[in-house]
């Protein structure tokens, strides 16, 4: 099953590195790690997506608690929340081609950021299904180049650690 780690952290150097290190110790495979700023200054936060069971997804989170940086965790694997990803995606655009490129583009919601005379950069986000979905029809066609980001996401609802169900504990972290 795969597992949604949405973690917020210090905004300090050498933090991503200490969380990617526990993963590699304990033998996980990452399918996913994004990070950004957030909201409040000095805090940035952490996507990241395994694929575990429950007690190893559990455990994950007990051992990320201990690094310092660590202020908060939530697993959504079983919370309503929204999830996505982005793709630049480079496919060749020949003349005879390029309208058929724009119809698919149109279809999967997607848009054009840049045009040459024998390419098109397309900007596509939706969940990882939607992505993949485009990637796999835009193969005949010739798919150049390519970048995701990887998932990012967010709990619907009250803030992260806030849902009113009894899940926060007293230091303000979610487990």
């Amino acid at each position: 099953m795969q597992h949604t780690l949405v973690a917020l952290v210090e905004d300090k150097p050498g933090v991503l590195n200490r969380v990617a290190s526990l993963f590699r110790r304990r033998a996980f495979n990452i399918e996913s790690l994004t990070v950004g700023h957030t909201e409040q200054p000095g805090v940035s936060r952490m996507t990241i997506v395994i694929d575990s069971n429950q007690t190893n997804a559990e455990r994950v989170t007990a051992n990320l608690y201990k690094l310092v940086n660590v202020i908060q965790i939530k697993d959504l694997a079983d919370q309503p929340s929204v999830m996505r990803d982005l793709a630049l995606i480079k496919v060749s655009a020949p003349p005879e081609r390029r309208s058929e490129v724009m119809q698919l583009v149109e279809v999967y919601r997607a848009r054009i950021v840049d045009v040459t005379n024998d390419s098109l950069i397309i900007e596509i986000t939706g969940d990882v299904d939607k992505i993949d979905s485009f990637v796999q029809v835009l193969q005949p066609i010739g798919v150049l180049e390519m970048v995701r980001t990887g998932l990012v996401a967010m709990a619907r609802g009250a803030a992260l650690g806030q849902n009113g169900n009894g899940n926060g504990s007293g230091n303000g972290r979610v487990q």
